[in-house]
């Protein structure tokens, strides 16, 4: 045992008399996720069957959106909507939509930290659950599972602040156009 004092009472808590400045590390938790909706559509089945074509093009959306669900906005909805269209030769070959949610609490995060972490961090925690519920759809439907490759979600959610902040400068000038149309 070392003679010197580290400040500790031994069971590696602070000492009596010592304040602990540490703050409760932020918490996040998933508490449900849930189907919100689902379609399908196979608009030339049976005259166009799988078999029958080579690889469609895949065109695919993706939408992200949180909701507070109290006043104190530490328990939210997320929303994490996908749509895939398949098309061959320019024609519909499927469509599919899902919008997957969840609710989740947080805890010790400063409120200027929630967009980010529940437009971030909650789609990335239930994004694996939607990209299999939308292979099983279109596998069901009779074509290869749609395998998505992992989304960047803080790349999205930069992209909708730079498209939030040119929204805000377009509003700006032409409300300063209209103004100056009004005092000439």
């Amino acid at each position: 045992m070392s003679d010197t004092d580290s400040g500790e009472n031994g069971a590696g808590g602070p000492a009596k008399g010592t304040k602990s400045e540490e703050k409760p590390a932020p918490e996040i938790r998933l508490m449900a996720q849930y189907v919100k909706d689902a379609s399908f559509e196979n608009p030339r089945v049976p005259e166009h069957l799988p078999q029958s074509y080579t690889s469609p093009e895949i065109s695919i959306n993706v939408n992200v959106n949180a909701r507070a669900l109290d006043d104190d906005k530490n328990d939210f909805e997320i929303e994490l909507g996908l749509e895939a269209k398949g098309q061959q030769d320019g024609k519909p070959i499927f469509l599919v939509e899902l919008v997957y949610a969840a609710r989740i609490a947080v805890k010790n995060v400063p409120d200027d930290m929630k967009p980010p972490l529940t437009l971030i961090e909650g789609p990335r925690m239930i994004f694996p659950f939607a990209r299999r519920i939308l292979a099983d759809l279109v596998r069901d439907g009779g074509f290869p599972p749609l395998l998505i490759e992992p989304i960047d979600f803080a790349a999205l959610y930069r992209h909708r602040l730079e498209h939030m902040k040119a929204n805000e400068e377009s509003a700006a000038s032409a409300d300063k156009a209209s103004t100056e149309k009004t005092s000439s």
